[in-house]
């Protein structure tokens, strides 16, 4: 039997899909944001002399890079509205599955972005540290406006490929039965009995958009090793 593809759910479900891709937008930025700054944070722990923060931050490192990315989000989708509505003393009816999808993200991603920033630190001469220091710059000071503005200049199109990676990774909330692009794609599918053709769908967009970007990266890249 010939399956005859029927592409007319598309342009009405189009309002909707927009919606779930906002949600999966806001949802990578949120967590490339968190995740560079507490990635950050967690590279100088790594680097530092202090060996209780750099043991912390080795372990939630290497903790959140061994666990697939779907269990933390489950982990996150059955314990952080708890704690939300428990702390904030919610209604117990709020949807909070958007935040905790959120939380789950940047924590996780963290980790990967705290890996990136700790080469990008590593990769800058230690030449630069003593400089530093020979002109009267502290440490703090010295990372802060001599090695981190280097190293952050070397790790962009890293970070840009990460956050490419965070955006497809979006879709795996849908174990927390959020409609981002990925379910709203599906929920549509599954509505009208056309799934084949609104998954097809969500594929082409996630390609398009996702070689876009590596796109712009690559030219980044090559732009920037010529400089």
């Amino acid at each position: 039997m010939n399956y005859e593809f029927d592409w007319s759910s598309i342009p009405g479900a189009l309002p909707f899909l927009w919606e779930g891709m906002k949600v999966s937008l806001e949802i990578t930025v949120t967590a490339v944001i968190v995740g560079i700054l507490w990635g950050t944070l967690l590279a100088l722990m790594r680097l530092g002399t202090i060996k209780p923060l750099a043991w912390f931050a080795a372990g939630y490192v290497n903790l959140f890079r061994a666990i697939p990315l779907v269990m933390v989000l489950l982990w996150f989708f059955l314990i952080v509205p708890q704690l939300l509505k428990g702390v904030f003393n919610l209604d117990p009816a709020t949807d909070v599955r958007l935040t905790s999808a959120m939380v789950g993200f940047a924590l996780f991603e963290s980790a990967y972005y705290a890996e990136i920033i700790r080469a990008g630190i590593q990769s800058v001469p230690k030449g630069q540290v003593a400089a530093a220091s020979a002109l009267g710059m502290t440490y703090a000071q010295a990372m802060r406006l001599v090695v981190l503005p280097q190293a952050f200049r070397n790790m962009v199109p890293l970070l840009l490929t990460q956050a490419i990676v965070l955006f497809q990774d979006t879709s795996l909330v849908y174990v927390s039965a959020l409609a981002d692009f990925f379910g709203a794609a599906y929920k549509v599918g599954d509505r009208d009995g056309r799934l084949v053709e609104l998954l097809l769908f969500a594929g082409a967009v996630y390609f398009v958009l996702c070689f876009s970007l590596s796109q712009v990266v690559r030219r980044l890249q090559k732009r920037m090793a010529t400089v």
